[in-house]
């Protein structure tokens, strides 16, 4: 697949709440995951496949309802990538919240290698 072509289908999955699925068909067995900053639940930085899915399912565990889930269209530069995306999630024991990121995503050999999310 072209970047353009994961971009989209990325953000597709994102939309749809679907980030384990995206993450076995898109990423790269030794991707790296960057957050805005660390917090007690997520360090700062994850590396490979396995970790970053058990993050997200760390994260999805902490969730107690979402409301929606917005993406944006993909911006595509050469092997890069971007999009806003806006969630509105009731999270467990911290109520009602919307977040906004920007993520960034790098391609390479048709995977995604990195993501850094930006807030």
């Amino acid at each position: 697949m072209t970047t353009e072509q994961i971009a989209k289908r990325l953000a597709e999955y994102c939309a749809k709440g679907e980030f384990e699925a995206a993450q076995k068909e898109l990423y790269a067995d030794d991707v790296v995951s960057v957050e805005p900053y660390e917090t007690p639940a997520f360090p700062k930085e994850e590396k490979g496949l396995d970790n970053i899915i058990e993050k997200g399912r760390k994260f999805e565990s902490m969730i107690e309802e979402a409301h929606g889930i917005t993406v944006g269209e993909p911006v595509v530069t050469g092997n890069v990538f971007s999009f806003v995306m806006s969630m509105d999630l009731t999270m467990k024991e911290r109520g009602r919240a919307k977040w906004e990121e920007l993520c960034v995503y790098t391609v390479k050999d048709g995977k995604i290698v990195s993501e850094h999310f930006f807030m």
